[in-house]
């Protein structure tokens, strides 16, 4: 029985690595459809409504300081049982910000990130209520130009 009890302890950290990076995986894929989720709305309108209640949570979790995403800290959970170091902040100021603010997150670029989220979802609303197969509107309307069979 003491074989088993080591051969576990030994997958353990294997199960919350791979749960510390599906966890990550999940988080980008978040951040990915509260900026451009409003460009899949255009062609799948179900997407709408999850799309808007995400990108209200993504900015107001960007624009509200302290406040971090649930994510976050089950990541740094699973990491820390994995054997690894958790991190201190969010995940955007941990993942991205060395790469677009190398000096840190400041309160002026998390607002920024937060304007930059609703202006691009302004954006996409905008050009889905205008093009041809914006909200409302069928594929197969004819737009008045008549039909020929």
């Amino acid at each position: 029985m003491r074989g088993d009890a080591t051969s576990n302890a030994g997958r353990s950290p294997l199960i919350y690595r791979v749960l510390t990076e599906l966890t990550v995986a999940v988080h980008f894929a978040f951040l990915i459809f509260v900026v451009a989720g409003g460009w899949l709305a255009r062609r799948y309108r179900w997407i709408a409504i999850p799309h808007l209640l995400a990108a209200a949570w993504g900015v107001y979790v960007e624009a509200m300081p302290g406040l971090l995403c649930p994510l976050t800290p089950l990541e740094n959970l699973f990491a820390l049982r994995a054997g690894e170091r958790g991190y201190q902040g969010g995940f955007i100021e941990h993942y991205l910000v060395p790469i677009i603010y190398p000096e840190g997150l400041t309160r002026t670029a998390q607002i920024g990130l937060a304007i930059f989220v609703v202006i691009a979802n302004v954006v996409a609303y905008s050009w889905a209520w205008r093009g041809p197969l914006g909200f409302g509107r069928r594929a197969d309307t004819d737009h008045g130009l008549g039909r020929h069979e």
